[in-house]
């Protein structure tokens, strides 16, 4: 809801079993008595995270940093990813300041969430004037293009920020964005699944803290999409709270969590008297969820808050810890630790989960299946190339589409002609498909294709 910027103990061995697992470097703290003394590493204890919104115009602050590289193991940037700083004009990306945001977090040791491929705020100028399928494909170039610069490098992104309406509609929000087809929260999913395949995918919104209408939207929109294997892997609750939150705050984590998806809580800050104990039950409940995997303060010192003179953050503008910072940590370092049952980031199984016929895989070349969302006088189609039993270096896949229909934008292939029989090839990333494992790629038309199937060879 922001428009502007807005101890070889217990610890070292959680810490260092993430390192080893994810690749990163984590900064080991800890007190004399065992306990943990920075957010990030008592975090690390149970295999979480506990991160916050960065600015790169703050980087220069010697504060500041100090109080980044020390206290947190996770970074979002605020505003350095969104559309209007990623493509200020049309097809020509600036990744500048997102670029030093994800330098500095990972020379020190940081992982990063990427935040946010499509919002209906803080589009740019050229997009906010568009409509319709125009739209619709530039929106999807953008998840293409914007995924595919950061591929490996980012924990997860929020694919879709704040769709959802306030209220008690439970239904979506009016935007530009919506009034592209209904189907364009999956396309972006599948678009960023096909462009950074080890990223989680998130949905984030505000004021679904407890269980109302508008959580309860998302709730059937993310059942829906686990049901069809639409790829989402985590929801992200932002919490912007005032004194207290909601009185099923940790059932309404726990409930997201039983359909199989992360839950993370992502801009957390807190203004009101009762701030400390605020945070301290927030942090408990995320505990309390083993799918909780992180929190994300949306800031670091008061001063820094978009929320001007409400002080809700857990360092005041000096960079002094709050009362409110020793509630966050004592409840950290009482978590029992653990160890990560699963992968943090999706993994692509080694051999197909579910067999299929023939049992077996194909002793060479390829095959290609498509998934359909259409709307009246319009389509979304996702592809999938499957190898056979040896690896491709590389596909052709061909489309019939039906009389009428024809391609108008396309992600994550090439592709030569856009009705009758179109031919679609691998692009640079994703030529190589280990034996009997998958890709994807996807495309937007006019028209029906109701039908459509795709054959595939290895080339």
């Amino acid at each position: 809801m922001k428009l502007t910027s807005r101890s070889f103990s217990r610890a070292a061995l959680a810490s260092a079993f993430l390192a080893t697992t994810l690749g990163v470097s984590l900064v080991l703290a800890s007190s004399a008595d065992g306990a943990a003394s920075t957010l990030g590493a008592a975090a690390a204890q149970s295999g979480r995270y506990f991160g916050t919104a960065v600015a790169a115009g703050k980087l220069g602050d010697s504060t500041y940093v100090n109080i980044l590289n020390r206290e947190f193991n996770m970074v979002t940037a605020e505003n350095e990813m969104k559309w209007d700083a990623t493509e200020p004009n049309p097809g020509q990306f600036n990744y500048s300041s997102g670029d030093r945001i994800l330098n500095h977090a990972v020379s020190n040791g940081k992982r990063v969430r990427g935040h946010a491929l499509l919002w209906y705020q803080q589009e740019p100028g050229w997009a906010q004037r568009m409509e319709g399928a125009g739209l619709r494909q530039a929106m999807m170039n953008h998840v293409t293009q914007v995924a595919t610069h950061y591929r490996g490098k980012i924990y997860a992104w929020d694919v879709v920020n704040e769709a959802f309406a306030d209220g008690n509609s439970g239904g979506r929000r009016d935007s530009n964005l919506q009034r592209t087809g209904n189907d364009w929260i999956e396309a972006a999913f599948r678009a960023a699944r096909a462009a950074d395949p080890g990223a989680k995918l998130c949905y984030n919104d505000y004021n679904t803290d407890g269980i109302n209408a508008k959580s309860t939207g998302i709730y059937n929109m993310v059942r829906d999409f686990k049901a069809r294997g639409v790829p989402i892997d985590c929801v992200g609750i932002q919490s912007h709270l005032t004194n207290n939150a909601p009185s099923d705050y940790q059932a309404n984590l726990q409930r997201f969590a039983d359909l199989g998806v992360d839950v993370q809580i992502t801009e957390l800050d807190i203004s009101g008297a009762n701030q400390a104990n605020a945070y301290a039950a927030v942090t408990r409940a995320c505990l309390a969820v083993a799918r909780c995997t992180g929190i994300t303060v949306w800031g670091i010192r008061d001063t820094d808050s978009w929320r001007t003179g409400q002080n809700p953050l857990l360092f005041d503008g000096s960079g002094n810890k709050k009362a409110a910072y020793n509630s966050v940590l004592a409840a950290l370092n009482a978590a029992t630790p653990t160890t990560p049952t699963t992968p943090t980031t999706p993994t692509t199984p080694t051999t197909p989960t579910t067999p299929t016929t023939p049992t077996t895989p194909n002793p060479g070349g390829c095959t290609a299946s498509v998934s359909l969302n259409s709307w009246n006088g319009g389509f979304v189609a996702t592809v999938k190339v499957t190898a056979g039993g040896t690896p491709l270096t590389g596909w052709r896949v061909t489309t019939p589409l039906p009389g009428g229909a024809a391609v108008t934008s396309s992600w994550s292939a090439g592709n030569s002609g856009t009705t009758g029989n179109v031919s679609w090839s691998n692009v640079s990333y994703n030529g190589n498909v280990p034996a009997g494992q998958s890709t994807e790629f996807g495309f937007q038309g006019t028209g029906s294709a109701e039908g459509l199937t795709a054959t595939c060879s290895a080339s």
